[in-house]
């Protein structure tokens, strides 16, 4: 009898089993206070362009290189140094926290140029990092610990719209200068040079090394000149942000001037690296992360804190895309021919700024267009507002950002007479 009354014990709290799911704490959240966060703006157009059923439509809001035909493009030098990595049937172990030794050292050297007096002194330290986003977040979180001068972060105005995250959630304090002229779609060197000079001494401020995301405009080699002088005077923290390299005019020594002139001055600068565009390594997240420092000594002590900071964070960088590059750097042939290949792509993107001026003209247009030709690199901002810009969208199937940036690399030889026909229709 014992037995069974056991059973049915047994049973009985079986049967209500299931009623302990209506009890109201099941149903309680724990995040019932999170907000739904806005949509990227960028990902929003491709979303809106996905959608769109028009034969003709066109999305100048992916930040990533495409060929004539509108197609992704991946590089003969990258396919051949796949093949020879892949031949030598290399293990996965983890790399250092620091990264590939050998990508390190050939990643500030494409910066810096090999025979630079920073890297034969050995007073700078560069990491792998997960491409430059990584970069720029390795190197927020280090000014954010160590450089208890100030928080205070000065970014052009405007500047990538990644770069106010990175910072601000790393802790500092962001504040602008000023860099873009809407009125001329060019430089505001004058209202630049104003700003910096009164820029609190200390302070960090970020540089776009070459083709300025998302405006284009880069100052001039004068320009840079005297920047730096008011730069040194005012004792600034320099941290250059350098996406492009080869990219914008496809000359590697020519679009690394600026950082090159700033370490011959004197500027101990902080530098951050990425291998997507100029070498198409978008997914594999290739960066680099460099500081040069005042000798030897320092630079070993910043490399074991840059240590201490990577490691909770993601322990170690990827593998493949810092071989993939390293091969590229360190061997002559493939190097010569990565050389090659980056140049044409920035030509590329230079022609079809060209014909897009030249169409504009065909269509009639009386505009002044000098700025798309006279601004560098993937991005133009063209000078829509945004109403132009909704026309475009609505009656054109033509996606960008409000602000009217376009990805030049979306534009090709096959629909650079539509664009100008839309952008033409818009702003008569």
């Amino acid at each position: 009898m014992a037995l069974l009354k056991s059973s049915k014990i047994i049973a009985t709290v079986g049967a209500y089993t299931p009623a302990l799911g209506v009890l109201p704490l099941r149903a309680s959240s724990w995040w019932s206070e999170v907000q739904m966060g806005p949509p990227d703006p960028i990902l929003g157009v491709t979303e809106a362009f996905k959608r769109d059923t028009n034969p003709k439509k066109m999305n100048l809001g992916v930040g990533a290189y495409r060929d004539d035909n509108g197609k992704p493009y991946v590089l003969s030098c990258v396919r051949k140094a796949e093949a020879q990595i892949a031949a030598k049937k290399l293990d996965k172990e983890y790399l250092p926290i620091g990264g590939l030794a050998e990508f390190n050292k050939a990643c500030a050297q494409l910066a810096l140029g090999s025979d630079n007096e920073v890297l034969k002194s050995g007073r700078s330290i560069t990491v792998q990092s997960i491409s430059g986003t990584g970069s720029l977040r390795v190197g927020a979180n280090f000014l954010s610990r160590f450089h208890t001068a100030t928080r205070d972060v000065y970014l052009p105005k405007p500047s990538w719209g990644n770069h106010t995250p990175i910072f601000r959630d790393a802790g500092m304090q962001l504040k602008a200068y000023t860099y873009y002229d809407p009125k001329t779609c060019g430089f505001d060197f004058k209202g630049a040079l104003h700003d910096i000079s009164k820029i609190p001494e200390k302070s960090i401020i970020v540089l776009h090394a070459c083709a300025h995301n998302p405006t284009g405009v880069d100052p001039r080699p004068e320009q840079w000149k005297e920047m730096s002088a008011v730069i040194k005077k005012r004792n600034l923290l320099v941290f250059f942000d350098m996406a492009y390299q080869g990219f914008a005019s496809g000359d590697i020594d020519r679009d690394a001037w600026a950082v090159r002139h700033f370490i011959e001055q004197g500027h101990n600068v902080v530098l951050s690296q990425s291998f997507a565009k100029n070498m198409g390594l978008y997914g594999e997240r290739v960066g680099g992360f460099t500081m040069v420092c005042k000798d030897a000594e320092e630079a070993k002590r910043v490399e074991s804190q840059l240590k201490i900071l990577i490691r909770p964070i993601y322990s170690n960088p990827p593998m493949n895309g810092a071989r993939i590059a390293a091969t590229i750097l360190n061997t002559p042939e493939l190097y010569k021919e990565w050389l090659v290949e980056v140049k044409s792509m920035a030509d590329r993107i230079i022609k079809m700024r060209d014909l897009l001026v030249s169409n504009l003209k065909k269509e009639g247009s009386t505009h002044n267009w000098q700025h798309v030709t006279d601004q560098i690199g993937m991005f133009c901002f063209t000078g829509l507002n945004p109403e132009q810009v909704e026309r475009l969208t609505k009656d054109y199937s033509v996606y960008m950002t409000k602000d009217g940036r376009i990805s030049v690399a979306g534009v090709t030889s096959g629909n650079v007479e539509y664009l100008a026909h839309a952008v033409h229709a818009v702003t008569k």
